[in-house]
């Protein structure tokens, strides 16, 4: 049996990062026959069925390719394909587990009982279908994702989970997909969890797009400054998430966007954020920028 792919390997920039252009372009059969989400599950049983029914539900992974088709093709937005997903469910998962390595306990364990392996699929669910809103529409995203995502949440935990748990599980999941917009209200550390994680998905390569067709947009320049995120144990918190730039412009990302998802989430006790920039290396996004009046 392979051994499987650590957190790190699945969080910066995969190989397939390079392709969600590309696939947009293919056809709903062409672009779902590539997907494949890859988590470590850690012996969780529970998380490990619910991994492997995404693998095969077509009607899924095709929300993900329109979701990216409007987001890239029509919009030209950063990438929301189902690599973002892979990328943000592996950095949720992660979030999770060094909070519970350093003994803080997840909701559904708090209010529920439940265990740390429950958390661990309600985190895996909510990351996997918090944008299959954007296959309706960008604005409005959110609800939609809770409009397609309730019954999806159900099928894909149908005989992992009896009643009641089924709809405590389904009902913890659609409150993360709800928080993790921009006024976004987490009652949850999984919702927090989730929040926090869509927003690091910002490593090297990952919202190249709009930057790359001509936008010199603070949001695309600072999204291209971008190198890498790493998360590890911090020295005075369970989270160091350490930021490397290679443009200072990069500090928008951070103290603009990350910050806004960070705020209010509840995790903020527990994270420590730190920015490096590459200055030796700094490179020059924009060699000349014209005002336009």
């Amino acid at each position: 049996m392979a051994a499987e792919p650590t957190p790190e390997e699945l969080i910066e920039h995969p190989a397939e990062a390079v392709e969600v252009e590309r696939e947009t372009r293919m056809t709903p059969a062409e672009a779902t026959a590539r997907m494949r989400i890859r988590v470590p599950t850690r012996g969780n049983r529970k998380l490990r069925a619910l991994i492997e029914r995404v693998n095969a539900d077509d009607e899924l992974k095709a929300w993900w390719h329109v979701s990216n088709v409007n987001a890239i093709g029509r919009l030209s937005i950063n990438d929301h394909s189902w690599v973002h997903i892979q990328i943000v469910t592996n950095i949720a998962l992660k979030l999770l587990r060094q909070l519970t390595k350093h003994g803080v306990e997840p909701s559904l364990v708090t209010d529920y009982g439940m265990t740390e392996e429950d958390s661990e699929v309600v985190v895996a669910l909510g990351a996997l279908l918090h944008d299959v809103g954007m296959s309706v529409h960008r604005d409005g995203h959110e609800d939609f994702s809770l409009f397609l995502g309730e019954r999806k949440a159900r099928e894909l935990l149908a005989g992992i989970y009896e009643q009641p748990e089924l709809a405590v599980v389904v009902s913890e999941a659609l409150h993360e997909i709800t928080s993790h917009r921009a006024y976004g209200k987490p009652l949850t550390l999984e919702a927090g969890v989730l929040r926090v994680a869509d927003a690091l998905d910002m490593a090297k390569g990952r919202s190249r797009i709009p930057f790359e067709r001509g936008s010199v947009s603070i949001h695309a320049l600072s999204a291209a400054a971008i190198d890498s995120v790493k998360i590890s144990d911090g020295e005075t918190r369970p989270i160091l998430i350490e930021i490397l730039m290679t443009n200072s412009s990069g500090i928008f990302q951070v103290d603009g966007l990350l910050k806004e998802k960070l705020r209010g989430s509840g995790l903020e006790p527990y994270v420590e954020v730190v920015a490096h920039i590459d200055t030796e290396a700094e490179k020059s996004l924009v060699p000349l920028y014209r005002l336009e009046t």
